[in-house]
């Protein structure tokens, strides 16, 4: 039973969670929500306030005539006790018994009420108009005042009436000395209290419909100015997801009117900016993909010549001509190679850019393009070293491609790993697959892990470029990654090396959530974590 009951508080305590978590978010989303909310609350304490001050000046009021009546009541039944009864005292008590019950019959200003009379000169002489009401009911102090008081004196108080057979009740009692005669009135204060419990339920009532009509009205302003803002919002919205066109309407000649038109005009701007920019990068991109073909045919002529020079260099007699041309293949080498990556990323920023994806194991790529870096790795003093697992990483990728980021990567590993082990590993999981190349070298500093994809951004504008680089290879090598639907990411920490990710989904085109490798390789220092951060925060 308890197993029960405790399930069913826990249960009870996430459906209240729940719902407060969705009206405080709803609060914290909704400008109308919170206005109305806020004239509500404040709403309710001026009514409640006012409540309270208009009650207690109807109770006063109330009281205040209750007592005036009761005092002219009173100072009529002395005058009728001192007729009556005079000087002469009344042994028996049937007397007072008459003149109060005499009293009694009388109606006046005051309302119902009761008649106790008391002759001081006789002890335990008394009378009262009714036998259901209590002596007591005359409260003690009132009578010592009296007693003491001198002749003519009045007073009143506020006590209960003490009835037999029959609850009491709070009632108002007014006393006053004439001669040797005590004469009291005994008022029921049942009407008033009756009177002010329907003004309060009045008032309490008047206070909550003039609450839900302020919220009500409130809501109905706050609409209109939060209609507007909000569908600002939304074409705001629509605009930065690239809907150039949308407008919003206007109406009338008001501040909410003047904000369409401003956002209007911003719209337009920004889509005949926007329009521009695109016609210039078209432009810039028709220019480069002109450019890049229109050298093809004078760069196979003088590709050639070059050739020729070079297969003969060795029968011309003055040896600088020979080196001369040794230079100049070098140099058409680094121009082909540099027309190749203008074509290329040219085909990507036009969007002609196609995945010819296969199922390949990527250790195998792995392995083939490092046979290719490796005579580059030696000369550099380096050793490449391989962490592979056991089991194949198979993966739908486009090999051409591929191959090309892990030659990019490892040559600017052995460029700037100042000849230390360039570390290669390969992971996978479920989803993904992942390839990391370690270095050892002069690393990046704070924020250049996103410029190093920048095209033709160097980290030491005067280091010499040593193994013939275009500065596009990184920047056409991320363009692959995010044509496979993948990541390619920077780490370095300076003087410590960085460390190049690419992580690349099993099916082409599926969402990638995670990668099987760290970007921070183990044991890189606090220092990295700011980097890492923020290269994760734009994953």
């Amino acid at each position: 039973m308890k197993r029960f009951v405790r399930r069913g508080l826990r249960l009870l305590r996430r459906v209240v969670r729940a719902g407060a978590g969705r009206v405080y978010t709803r609060w914290r989303r909704s400008i109308q929500v919170r206005v109305v909310t806020s004239t509500l609350f404040i709403s309710a304490i001026v009514v409640a306030i006012l409540g309270i001050f208009l009650m207690q000046q109807i109770s006063n009021a109330l009281v205040d005539g209750k007592v005036k009546a009761a005092r002219l009541q009173l100072d009529e039944g002395l005058n009728a006790v001192l007729q009556d009864l005079g000087p002469t005292p009344d042994s028996s008590g049937n007397r007072l018994q008459q003149a109060a019950n005499k009293l009694k019959s009388r109606s006046g200003p005051s309302g119902l009420y009761e008649v106790y009379i008391r002759d001081t000169t006789q002890v335990y002489i008394d009378g009262f108009a009714t036998n259901e009401l209590r002596p007591e009911s005359v409260p003690k102090r009132l009578r010592y005042d009296l007693r003491r008081a001198d002749k003519g004196a009045r007073d009143y108080r506020f006590g209960t009436l003490s009835y037999v057979g029959r609850d009491s009740v709070r009632g108002l009692i007014v006393g006053g000395k004439t001669g040797q005669y005590e004469l009291y009135y005994l008022f029921p204060l049942t009407q008033e209290e009756e009177t002010l419990t329907l003004v309060s339920r009045s008032l309490f009532g008047v206070g909550a419909v003039l609450v839900l009509l302020l919220a009500a009205i409130a809501s109905l302003v706050t609409r209109q100015v939060v209609i507007p803002v909000r569908l600002a919002a939304q074409g705001a919205q629509r605009l930065a997801a690239g809907r150039l066109e949308e407008r919003m309407r206007v109406r009338g000649e008001d501040d909410l009117a003047r904000l369409a038109r401003s956002f209007n005009d911003m719209a337009a701007n920004l889509q005949e900016k926007i329009g521009e920019l695109e016609d210039l990068s078209q432009v810039q991109r028709q220019f480069v993909s002109d450019v890049s073909h229109e050298l093809r045919t004078p760069l196979t002529t003088i590709r050639i010549a070059a050739d020729m020079l070079y297969e003969y260099r060795d029968t011309f007699d003055d040896p600088a001509v020979g080196r001369s041309a040794e230079l100049l293949q070098s140099q058409l080498e680094r121009f082909e190679s540099l027309l190749a990556d203008l074509l290329e990323i040219s085909r990507h920023d036009a969007g002609a850019a196609t995945l010819d994806a296969e199922s390949l194991d990527i250790r195998d790529l792995v392995l083939r393009t490092v046979g290719d870096v490796q005579g580059l790795a030696e000369r550099k003093g380096s050793k490449i070293v391989l962490q592979l697992p056991g089991e194949p990483c198979m993966a739908e990728v486009d090999r051409r491609r591929v191959e090309r980021i892990l030659r990019n990567l490892l040559v600017n590993a052995v460029e700037h790993g100042e000849g230390e082990d360039i570390v290669v590993t390969v992971a996978a999981d479920r989803d993904a697959v992942a390839v990391a190349v370690r270095d050892h070298g002069v690393g990046l500093r704070a924020g250049e892990g996103q410029m190093v994809f920048d095209r033709f951004w160097r980290a030491d504008p005067a280091r010499a470029r040593t193994t013939g680089g275009t500065g596009l290879g990184l920047s056409i090598s991320r363009e692959d990654a995010q044509l496979h639907g993948g990541w390619l990411q920077a780490w370095g920490e300076p003087n410590a090396g960085s460390q190049f990710r690419l992580s690349l989904p099993r099916v082409a085109g599926a969402e990638l959530r995670g990668s099987p490798l760290p970007l921070v390789p183990p044991g890189a220092g606090l220092v990295a974590r700011p980097l890492f951060a923020e290269l994760e925060a734009g994953e």
